[in-house]
Formats: C-alpha cells, sequence, structure tokens
C-alpha cells in the first residue's frame, strides 16, 4: 500500500463537496440561507496559484450573487489565511471581470466575496473564529481601506451542533473524519484506520453513496504520498521565526532599560522617561 498521506482531509473534502446539492445544502448551513437544492453554481476552484498543497479549496458562484470560498482544514488555522485568501480572490476576480469595463464609467458590479474555513482537528477551537486581513497590517487601524474576513467553523465532534443537523453532508463529512482520526488515535495505521471508517459508514448509511462509487478513488486520495520532510522544514522555520522574534523582543526590552538607566542618571523627570521608552513609573523606579 501507498505511503498515507496525512493531509488527506483537504483532498477528500475538495472531492466529496464538489457535488453540487452536497455544496448548497451545507453552505445554507453555514451562511443560514435557504436556495434550494436546484439553485445555479459555477465553480470557480483555483489551481497552480499557491503550493499543491494549499491548493483544495472550494470557490464557487451561487446564483451569479456570492463568490464562496470555502476550506476544510485538520491543522490549527494559520493567521495568515486572510492574506491567502486575498490573493485567491483577486485570481478569481482576474477571470470573471472585464478590464476594459474597469475603465467605464459605467459602476461594473461583481458577487458578494464571502470566505469560510471548516475545520475539523485535535485543537479544541470555538465554534466560531473570525480572522481579519487588517490584523497583518503593520500600522493597526480602525478604518482599513481594505478588509478580508474569513469566518472559521469549528465541526469536530461536540462543536457546531445546530449546523451540522442542518446539513446531511457536512455531518456525515465531520463524522468519517473523525472515525478516521479515532482508529489512529488507537494505535492503528492510518490505512487500516480509513478502511475501517469506510466500512462503518457503508454499513451506516454515512456517506454511504460517495463511498459505495468511489472507494477506491477515496482510498487513492488518503494514501497518496506526502512529504513528511517539507512538513518538518517548515515547522522548523516557523520555529526559528519565533524564537528570533523572541530574541529582538528581548534586545528592545533590553535597549529601553538601558536608555531609562541613561536617562535616569542625567535627571531627567520620571514622566518624560516613560514617554520616551514606555517603560511603566514603577519599573523606572527599581532601575
Amino acid at each position: 500500500m501507498e505511503k498515507p498521506n496525512r493531509k488527506h482531509k483537504s483532498s477528500l473534502f475538495t472531492s466529496y463537496f464538489e457535488d453540487k446539492e452536497r455544496l448548497i445544502e451545507t453552505y445554507n448551513a453555514i451562511a443560514g440561507t435557504d436556495f434550494p437544492p436546484t439553485a445555479k453554481v459555477e465553480f470557480k476552484t483555483l489551481t497552480n496559484i499557491l503550493t499543491r498543497s494549499q491548493i483544495n479549496d472550494i470557490a464557487f458562484m451561487l446564483e451569479d450573487r456570492f463568490i464562496v470560498m470555502m476550506e476544510h482544514q485538520s491543522t490549527p488555522v494559520s493567521e495568515n489565511i486572510a492574506i491567502r485568501l486575498l490573493i485567491y480572490i483577486t485570481e478569481v476576480l482576474k477571470g470573471i471581470v472585464s478590464p476594459r469595463s474597469l475603465y467605464g464609467r459605467k459602476p461594473y458590479k461583481i458577487p458578494t466575496p464571502e470566505f469560510f474555513v471548516i475545520y475539523h482537528g485535535k485543537k479544541n477551537l470555538p465554534d466560531k473564529e473570525v480572522f481579519r486581513l487588517s490584523d497583518a497590517f503593520i500600522a493597526p487601524t480602525n478604518t482599513p481601506s481594505l478588509e478580508l474576513i474569513v469566518t472559521v467553523f469549528n465541526v469536530t465532534n461536540g462543536h457546531n451542533e445546530k449546523m451540522l443537523l442542518q446539513s446531511t453532508a457536512l455531518s456525515d463529512y465531520s463524522t468519517f473524519i473523525s472515525l478516521i482520526n479515532d482508529g489512529v488515535s488507537k494505535g492503528l495505521d492510518l490505512g487500516d484506520a480509513i478502511d475501517d471508517a469506510i466500512h462503518y459508514c457503508i454499513k451506516n448509511d454515512i456517506m454511504r453513496g460517495y463511498l459505495l462509487k468511489s472507494s477506491e478513488e477515496v482510498k487513492r486520495m488518503l494514501s497518496m504520498e506526502w512529504n513528511e520532510d517539507e512538513y518538518r522544514e517548515a515547522m522548523k522555520e516557523d520555529a526559528r521565526e519565533e524564537g528570533l522574534e523572541e530574541g529582538r523582543e528581548e534586545g528592545r526590552a533590553q535597549e529601553k532599560i538601558a536608555t531609562a538607566r541613561l536617562m535616569k542618571a542625567e535627571e531627567i523627570p520620571v514622566d518624560i522617561i516613560t514617554r520616551v521608552t514606555g517603560l511603566p513609573p514603577e519599573e523606572i523606579a527599581q532601575i
């Protein structure tokens, strides 16, 4: 058997929810809408923009009114998600908007973008979490000229139960992933955990039609080679960056203390030292 792909959830998510009825049902549960199963859906899922491991998003236009971009993640959501989706939506709009129309006097209308992430993982995240593009701005502002909001919904067991009740497709998917995770946590090889989850779901009418039709494809998707070395290097790079930032913070703190010490030696008033260094008066008194 091929080496299991521990990023299995993204590619399976894309495959399962490319079914329009499942997608509309899930969107209705997430957004609180009531689009019928026959609503017009046009997929705008992107390829070859970012690395292949980040490509398994679902983007679609719903009744020409929305651009919805959904992504499944099993690891804690990156705080860069809003920046990444900004790149995605820009590329989608390039395929929709005629460049010539942008220079006309008549306003050009575009579908309303919406951004969602479906999370199913081990970290105990809240039911709902919001990430904003403006959180990444170097200079914070309460009135950003450009904003993008990403809403993350946790569908791990015990979370967003009302939402899951409104979408059999999303509930079934969540159950399937939970069964795989439970099997692995009990010591099963990932491949065996996948097999057990497939058999259980077919027997209990969970994703039954999809699994009966596509079980071999599911196994293939869940067993693709995954570059663990690349993942470990990415984690190491994150750790190095975090360590460097901690070092820089420590250096800045020491510089403030040294500045305050020199200013105190010159008998400069404490309130001025506080304004210059940002240190509180009680800390300055102890220097």
